[in-house]
């Protein structure tokens, strides 16, 4: 009997940056809130705390370089691992309680479990792309324009397409939907934004095109596009993957993370995987979270890289999976997630997205900051998921375990009138 299996990777369609970051980032979608229309129309649709303004999007963790994964705290661990029911095994799951940032509170479940991050190993993308604009423009400032101004069109590499991305019209000026197109053309800052927010394969391809290049033509980056189609044409797949494999490796140990815990293996796209040859990918949830606390110090490359990463995290558009949580309303969520469902045919079972009988991997990583406004009390922590529950919807299933988790942190410090994490205005 032939077995019939499907294998889809679903990075998910939310929106992140602080939607009034136009002029810092040309970001193209964000030109949207420069109109009333647009601005009362996402006022009255986003909920409170996807609408934090750009200046309050920071890091909260550099007054603490010195702070470290704290050993796990027993009755910490017996809490959330109680909120997993009869599926704890199915789970990992680490995370990290910063209400108290002298006194941070750990607990983890099966922390060291290796799994495909699918998605997630975009941020070891973002990492490898900041890291290569540092070496080559040591002068942030530089990197900034860098950013803003190097365009570039969309090439075979996109290939194949699945996922929408949001596009601004200047004819209708609104932000429309649509699948990349070859030949479609945005700054840098664009296509990181639909890498990490839309979650586009495609998009991510073309990054890691940009990451390569950076790699080889260090300060004379951008090069021409006769520059950029030679240098991938006269390498061989192979030489181009081991150069890749060495980039993004070297992009985690210099931020002193282990790429053998968590590691991007190369494009996402069947073009980009066939033109350059690469490895496989693997994450645990305590390196996902050792990647966040760094991120929050500003040791993900250096501080300014790693407030442009959590900037590009930011939720704000239609939030999902394990960030969709009603719990969260008045939080602002710096989220990340990747999944992978594979089916088989089986008597009474209809495949659907999230709902793989073979696997059913959906992995999250997110920030929570509540303003201390919110009358529940001030919180702040991190979180990874990872799970591999068959046939049950995994999107409903995080969303569920993501209120467990607020609520439980609301009871833990509900009422509390300590100092909000720090930066929050």
């Amino acid at each position: 009997m032939i077995l019939v299996i499907l294998a889809l990777a679903l990075p998910g369609a939310s929106r992140a940056y602080p939607l009034d970051g136009h002029a810092h980032s040309h970001i193209a979608r964000l030109q949207a809130w420069k109109f009333k229309v647009h601005r009362k129309r996402l006022k009255k649709r986003l909920r409170p705390g996807q609408l934090w303004p750009f200046e309050d999007i920071d890091l909260r963790l550099t007054d603490h370089p010195d702070l470290e994964i704290p050993p796990v705290d027993p009755a910490f661990q017996r809490q959330i691992v109680g909120l997993l029911s009869s599926q704890g095994k199915r789970y990992a799951i680490s995370i990290l309680d910063l209400a108290d940032p002298e006194h941070p509170v750990f607990a983890e479940h099966q922390g060291d479990k290796r799994f495909n991050p699918g998605s997630l190993g975009k941020l070891v993308v973002a990492t490898a792309l900041f890291r290569e604009l540092a070496l080559a423009f040591p002068d942030a400032a530089r990197r900034e324009e860098i950013l803003r101004t190097t365009w570039f069109r969309a090439d075979n590499f996109i290939h194949k397409v699945s996922h929408k991305v949001p596009l601004w019209s200047n004819k209708s000026q609104r932000v429309f939907r649509r699948k990349l197109r070859i030949g479609d053309n945005a700054n840098l800052w664009t296509w990181l934004d639909w890498m990490l927010s839309a979650s586009s394969n495609s998009a991510a391809s073309m990054v890691i095109k940009q990451v390569m290049l950076l790699h080889q033509f260090g300060d004379r980056y951008p090069p021409t596009a006769r520059e950029a189609r030679q240098y991938f044409l006269r390498n061989p797949p192979g030489v181009l993957g081991k150069t890749l494999r060495e980039i993004f490796d070297t992009a985690m140990t210099d931020q002193g993370l282990d790429p053998e815990e968590f590691r991007q293996g190369g494009f996402f796209t069947s073009t980009g995987k066939r033109k350059v040859m690469a490895g496989g990918s693997r994450a645990t949830t305590h390196a996902l979270m050792r990647f966040l606390l760094k991120l929050e110090q500003g040791k993900i490359v250096d501080e300014f890289s790693s407030r442009e990463i959590k900037r590009l995290l930011y939720m704000t558009q239609r939030r999902i999976r394990y960030a969709s949580s009603p719990a969260l309303r008045n939080s602002a969520v710096y989220f990340k997630s990747g999944s992978l469902y594979k089916c088989r045919p089986e008597p009474g079972f209809v495949c659907k997205k999230y709902h793989g009988n073979v696997k059913n991997l959906l992995n999250s990583v997110a920030i929570i900051e509540t303003p201390p406004t919110e009358k529940s009390g001030r919180l702040y922590y991190l979180v990874v998921v990872s799970s591999n529950i068959l046939r049950v919807n995994s999107a409903v299933a995080h969303q569920s375990l993501a209120t467990r988790i607020h609520r439980l942190m609301q009871s833990r410090h509900g009422g509390n009138d300590g100092a909000s994490p720090p930066g929050i205005r």
